[in-house]
Parts: C-alpha cells; structure tokens; sequence
C-alpha cells in the first residue's frame, strides 16, 4: 500500500505540473477564445470570477473596452439610477405609477397587451416588470420618474461615461442625445463597465447594501432563460438581464456555481443571424459561453481541492470545508434556513434557495454571534450554528431508541395464493437445499435496478466480516456521490458517517448516493489483479495516456471490477454490473435465477440480515463543514412488517420495472423469490406473495 500510496501522489503530482503548462496564465481564454472568434459578428466579453468571500480569481476580456449597443440590456443601469434616487429620497419606491394608453410602446413586456389604461403601479413592482419581463412600457414609465439623463449622469460619477440611455424605448423623438441614438440605439455600455457594475452590486458596494439585495432580487427573476441559463446545470441561480433588437444581442449577469461566482458580459452587433428564434447565434454565443466559464470555474475548484493533500490514498476523499452563500440551492439551504428560524427567528421560508434574504439573516446571526459579517456561510459560521434543525420524525427520547423500537407485524401470510404474477420473469429458490424450486425466464438477463445494491453491500459486509473495523470506517461524501440522481440517502456533500451506518442509508432508501460513496472508498482496496481486469476499467485503459487521473473515479471502476469478479465467483453467467446502484446502463443486467443465488450468498454473512430486515433507522451525521445533523431512513420495501417476511432489496427503474429480492419464511423454511419487471411498485409485493404462498403449498420433489 506504500508504493501504491507513493504512485499516486507522483500522479497528482503530475497533473499539476501538465495543468499548469496547459493552462498558462489565462487558461480561460483557452475555453472562451475560439467560441468568439467563430461567431459571426462583433463581439466584446467580459468575465469575472469571484470566490465566496467576493475576492477576484480571475479577470479576462475580449474588446472589454469596446463601446457596443446595448438593447434592453440599458435597463440593468436604469435600475441602479433609480435605487441610487431612492437611496437620495428623491422619490420612493412606494410611489405610485399610473399606466396612460398613451404609454403602451410595442415590444417585449406584459403592461401593453395585458394591461388597462389607470392601472396604478409601484415604482418598485414597475421595475421589477421592467427586469423580469424587460417590459418596454414599464421602462418608459421608469424613466419618467427618474428622467432620462439621470442615467448616465450617474453612470458618469461611478467612471462609466460610456453607459449611457440616450432615450425612451421605441420614442427616439425624446433623444437626448442624437448622434449616440443614431449609432448605438437605445443605449450604449462596455462590456467591462457592466462587470464593474455587477461586482459592485454582488459585493453590496452600490447605492446601499439593501438596494443591492434588491436588484438582485428582481435579476434573479429574469424570464430569459435562452442565453446564459440554457446550458447550465438545473437549479443554477442566475442574476441576470439581456437585450435584442435587429443585429445587436447582449447579456449579462451574475451566475452562482459552487464554491464561487461568475460575473459575465457578452455584447454583440452586426450579427449576421437576425432570427428570433431560441438558436439565433448570438443567444448560442451566451449560453455556450456562460457553460464554458462554469465549466473552468469546477476545474478551477477540482484543482484547487487535489491541493489540499500532499499524498493521496486512492478511494480517501480529500474535501475542503464547503460554504453556502447566495446562489446555493437545495436541501443543505432548507436545513440553514430552518436552523436560522429557530437561532434568530428570521422568518425565512423554507424553501432551499439561498437567496437575498437567506444571506441578510446569515449575516444577522454572524454579527449577534461575533463573526466576521460576510453573509457565507462557513467552517466558523456552521460551528457557532450547532446541530442543523431537520423535519423528522419522532425521535422518540433519542436516535439510539428510535433505531431500538419494536414495530408491530401484520398481515398473515396466505398459503392458498395462486401463482399468477405479472412479472417479466421470477426465481423461487429454497435457501437450505439452494435448489431452484421455480422459475419463469430465469435465466434471461434483464434489468435490474437496485437490486444491484444486493452486491454492493456484499463486498463491504464480507470485507468487514475479516475485519469488524471496517463498519467503523469514516466515509465522507464525494460531490459526485451527493450528485448522484434517484433514490438517494439524503447525504450530502463533505458529510461524514460511519461505515456500518451507511450500508442502512445504502439497503432501506435505496440510496444510490450511498452506492457510490461506498464504491469510492472501498475500491481501491478491491483493485484489480490482473492484466486483463486493469483494461476492463475505465482508468486502466487510459492511465498510462493520460496522467490527470481522477482518483475517486479509479477507486470506482476498480469497486466494478470486484463486483464482476465476485458474480463470476459466485457463478452468476448472466450478471454484468456497470455501476453499483443499478441505474440503467447498457451491459448492465442480471437475471431472477442469478439474483436469487446472490442473496442466499449475502444471507449467510453476519450483520447482512440486520440490513436486509431493518425497517426504519436513524443516524447522526457529521460534516467537514462542522456542523451535524441527524437524518431517518425508512425501507422501501413494503414487505417488512408483514409476517413471515425479513428483506432483502427492491428495484425500479423505467427499464427494469418494479423489482424485488424477497425473503420468506414458513413452517421452518425459508425461501427467496425474486420477481423482475413487475407491472407497477404494488404488482411486485403481490407477485411475490402468491409465489411464496404457492410454493409453501406445493410439494416440490426437489426440495428435501
């Protein structure tokens, strides 16, 4: 293990040294050049990469200075004019607007079409039109209470003289500044100044720290979800405004990735692509070009993290303490909110976006407690935070007597079933005599889901039943495991848990977050032997090409590697695992007679009943963050409970079908059925049941 250790501290080593030299001193040029340079048309960018602290990694532009039109894309510093008014008390954003027929200008917006003459407006709800849906008559009406020169005034006195709105929309008539309309429309900017701005704005240094929360509140309405949204993961938050018209296309804003921010800018003009449809060019440019600097912000953090240790084990997880801060979604955030609702009574709703308000109460709490104020949630923050408030159960008195809590069984068994099952196939195996008793297509290879997890938990049981330390192995989440989509053990990233408690988060929810996080940390000690099972992995087979090897992902593939060889072992010809949560894969199939086989193996290996029968269970969770919270699992199988049943696992996928491993005994014997591509989740427990009542009523010669 040594040596082993040593090789792949020399490739991270490695790694680093090529991703350097690759990378040179502006390594996102790399990714953003060549989209530009293909586009037909003018084109000035500029981006910015901030951390959670709003520190700046990195800057880089293309015609940042470059004076471009701005179409709609005018109304984010309008916006700022009329905060920075409010903030004088030169008006109030509770005055009222009233919308005149003869305010209706055509274009994008909602007030023109949707609207009667004398609705009355708030100056804030009028802005908020004016961003969310770029309405062109709430743009007017705007402008009126600010007046059009007010805008770049103010653009002046911050250093951006080129910011300019030079008159209302679709009413040149009220130009103020002729020549500007002629050359550059309804508004001209650069592309740095609006990264400027939008910095300025993301660091609350603008007008005043609430009007900042605010107009990022109305950008992260923003409808246009064609340009810097559409390539991005699901969730993403961005704040952000566009404009079109004719051959100008712009976009800016703010887009949240993990652990950092991006500050973006896209101008362009003469475009040869005019269309208005979601795949004009120009649109393409922004969303490729947002995707590709999201995609270098995770390089940047994947680089940053293999830093953190000096020698690496394969399988071990190296995670540095993760943040929260605006932008942030999910499951962790509804917990922060309802952990800041019980400290401070913040009042937020719990709703797991990270949001401007979410960040005003974090800040709250940082300056009761006497943190540095900075509204990210971090290692400090998280500490002084505690234990995180969940919506669980009861808990009874405590985890330890809800893990000891006796249910109630119900339901008898019926032995007088017929055996008609809707499954595609299924096994009736008699677990003393290991004979199959009954079978349907039982040895035909299908899909199999979860049942997969059968396996899985197999290696890590046997590995601990030569060494009972392994259940108290530590495993801390991967994002690639908290990423893991499906059923999952609500495990997030940078938590800890121990071994033994995970193998529950693994069997009763069927977490297939679990799955991976187990096959991280055990693969690298199941490593393939022989020549032939390093060239049946994904790292085998390119390690010596490419040197960036990621070790969690070796540590996988070599957990598959062991699941195969351990289904050849077993003698399971028609069992091919590509993955260990059973998520649909090509080559990734079992059958009802292999199944049954892998669980009278599994049955046989202490505490893999205890999984397998366990119907609810509770665990206390740690973080590298420095918090800690407790999480309840409840067991999918609705079998448990019902007398005579004691497991094993179930399955469903789209191409599997409803699947299940079932335990029974009866009259002293026990039995296992599986039932493979079942009409629907309840068709599976019925199928199974009149299997088992059939074969307890059936005299099978086979059977001793």
């Amino acid at each position: 293990m040594v040596s082993h250790r040593l090789s792949v501290a020399f490739l991270c080593l490695i790694w680093q040294l090529l991703s350097s030299l690759a990378n040179g001193s502006e390594p996102i040029e790399h990714a953003l050049r060549p989209l530009i340079e293909s586009h037909h048309g003018q084109v000035a960018v500029a981006v910015r990469i901030l951390d959670s602290y709003n520190q700046t990694l990195h800057d880089w532009e293309h015609n940042g200075q470059a004076v471009m039109p701005t179409a709609s894309l005018i109304k984010l510093p309008i916006m700022i004019t009329a905060y920075q008014q409010v903030h004088e008390q030169r008006i109030a954003l509770s005055d009222r607007v009233t919308l005149q027929e003869s305010d209706k200008v055509p274009g994008s917006g909602i007030l023109t079409p949707h609207f009667s003459s004398g609705t009355v407006l708030t100056l804030r709800d009028t802005i908020r039109l004016m961003i969310r849906y770029s309405d062109n008559t709430a743009t007017n009406l705007v402008l009126d209470k600010i007046g059009i020169a007010s805008t770049a005034n103010a653009m002046e006195v911050l250093g951006f003289s080129e910011t300019q709105v030079h008159s209302q929309v679709y009413r040149r008539d009220t130009s103020i500044a002729l020549e500007r309309s002629e050359r550059y429309g309804l508004g001209s900017t650069r592309a740095n100044d609006m990264v400027e701005l939008l910095t300025a704005i993301e660091k609350r240094e603008l007008v005043s720290s609430e009007a900042c929360d605010e107009m990022l509140g109305h950008l992260l309405t923003c409808d246009d979800a064609g340009r810097f949204p559409r390539f991005l993961p699901p969730q993403t938050l961005v704040a952000h405004k566009t404009g079109a018209v004719n051959k100008t296309r712009t976009a800016a804003g703010i887009i949240y990735a993990p652990n950092a921010k991006i500050v973006l800018c896209v101008l362009t003009d003469d475009n040869q692509d005019t269309s208005w449809t979601n795949d004009n060019e120009s649109h393409l440019l922004c969303a490729n070009l947002a995707k590709s600097a999201y995609d270098f912000v995770n390089r940047m953090e994947d680089e940053r993290r293999s830093e953190v240790t000096t020698t690496v084990e394969v399988g071990a997880s190296a995670l540095s303490p993760r943040e929260l801060r605006q932008g942030t979604n999910g499951l962790l955030v509804e917990s922060l909110q309802r952990t800041l609702n019980a400290r401070i009574a913040s009042g937020l709703a719990i709703d797991g976006d990270f949001g401007p308000a979410t960040e005003a109460a974090v800040r709250t709490f940082q300056q009761g407690v006497g943190l540095k104020v900075t509204g990210v949630v971090d290692r400090a923050t998280w500490q002084r935070l505690g234990d995180l408030e969940e919506e669980l159960p009861t808990l009874a008195t405590s985890v330890e007597e809800f893990n000891s809590a006796v249910l109630p069984e119900e339901r008898a068994l019926e032995t007088n079933a017929a055996p008609e099952v809707t499954a595609k196939a299924f096994a009736i195996l008699d677990v003393k005599s290991d004979h199959i008793l009954a079978s349907k297509l039982g040895d035909s290879p299908l899909p199999n889901a979860s049942t997969t997890k059968l396996m899985t938990a197999l290696l890590v049981v046997e590995l601990a039943a030569s060494s009972p330390a392994v259940f108290d192995e530590v495993v801390t989440f991967s994002r690639r495991a908290d990423e893991t989509i499906g059923s999952t053990s609500g495990i997030r990233e940078g938590e800890q848990v121990p071994v033994g408690e995970l193998l529950y988060g693994l069997m009763l929810p069927s977490g297939n977050d679990a799955a991976v996080a187990l096959a991280e940390h055990f693969g690298s000690r199941l490593s393939p032997t022989s020549e032939e099972d390093r060239s049946n992995t994904r790292v085998g087979a390119a390690a010596e090409e490419y040197p960036t090897v990621d070790l969690q992902l070796a540590s996988y593939d070599a957990f598959m590697a062991a699941m195969n060889r351990k289904s050849e072992a077993l003698g399971l010809e028609q069992t091919r695992f590509v993955n260990p949560h059973g998520l649909t894969e090509e080559g990734h199939h079992s059958s009802a007679i292999d199944l049954a086989r892998l669980a009278a193996q599994a049955i046989e290996l202490p505490k893999m009943r205890d999984y397998i029968r366990c119907r609810q269970r509770a665990c206390r969770l740690s973080s590298v963050d420095g918090y800690s919270r407790t999480v309840v699992w409840k067991n999918t199988n609705a079998l448990l409970g019902q007398h005579g049943f004691s497991g094993v696992k179930t399955g469903t996928t789209d191409a599997a079908g409803a699947c299940l491993i079932a335990l029974g005994e009866h009259a002293g014997k026990e039995r296992i059925v599986v039932v493979l591509g079942s009409t629907n989740s309840e068709a599976r427990y019925v199928d199974a049941r009149n299997l088992f009542g059939w074969s307890w009523r059936v005299d099978f010669a086979s059977t001793p």
